[in-house]
């Protein structure tokens, strides 16, 4: 499997402190990886290098035969890396459907198919986005992301402080668009709904790629050294 996406020791660095040490991974195309690892680890940090919203000082950066070192985030979009942030970020004082039509570049993904993965969204378009529970915010912020036709998909804590109904929807739509072959890079801490969707699991730790593998091979022992409280 070819990879889309080839994060290759990258060393970043906030001012004299120093984030990441030589975080690497990869996706191939059609493979969800899941991005783990405690709070403060470098998660976050690692998918903003990778949209280009911080800059790394060693390293190497391809996405789709693309080396993008060196890209500004908007050509990164451009190339079809869709993010949705922690904290759903919509356009407060727009409509559902201005969010998501503000967005739209290509055909796949289009109103009709992100109201028929999230139905709430088709029943609340012409709410401004100020005024919808975080859940159907969340649900806004992926279909805005799928909007763009991206090749890749990236998932900043797709379920945290959400409530389990809530939950349960973003678990069956980001299913739904794995059987679509859709690529997809997400951090959550759920493992439980986490780990049978994912095809592959790295780990961070202070900074560091600690552990890479399978769901399967995440042993307890694993997940209670990387990921425990």
């Amino acid at each position: 499997m070819s990879d889309l996406l080839n994060i290759d020791n990258v060393e970043v660095f906030y001012g004299p402190s120093q984030a990441l040490f030589g975080v690497s991974l990869r996706i191939g195309q059609g493979e969800v990886v899941a991005l783990m690892g405690r709070n403060g680890m470098g998660k976050t940090t690692t998918i903003h290098t990778l949209c280009r919203m911080v800059k790394h000082r060693a390293g190497a950066i391809h996405f789709d035969g693309n080396n993008i070192d060196k890209m500004p985030s908007h050509k990164v979009a451009q190339l079809g890396v869709g993010l949705v942030p922690e904290g759903r970020r919509c356009f407060s004082n727009l409509s559902v459907e201005e969010n998501l039509v503000a967005a739209a570049r290509g055909d796949e993904w289009t109103l009709v198919e992100v109201y028929k993965l999230f139905p709430r969204l088709e029943e609340r378009q012409t709410q401004q986005a100020n005024t919808l529970s975080g859940g159907e915010q969340q649900m806004l912020a992926i279909g805005r992301a799928l909007m763009t036709n991206p090749k890749l998909l990236v998932l900043d804590e797709a379920t945290e402080g959400l409530a389990p109904v809530i939950r349960e929807e973003i678990w069956r739509a980001v299913a739904e668009l794995k059987s679509r072959g859709q690529s997809i890079l997400i951090v959550d801490k759920t493992l439980a709904e986490l780990l049978p969707l994912a095809d592959h699991c790295v780990v961070l730790e202070r900074g560091q790629t600690a552990w890479t593998g399978k769901p399967d091979e995440l042993t307890p022992e694993l997940a209670d050294r990387y990921l425990g409280v």
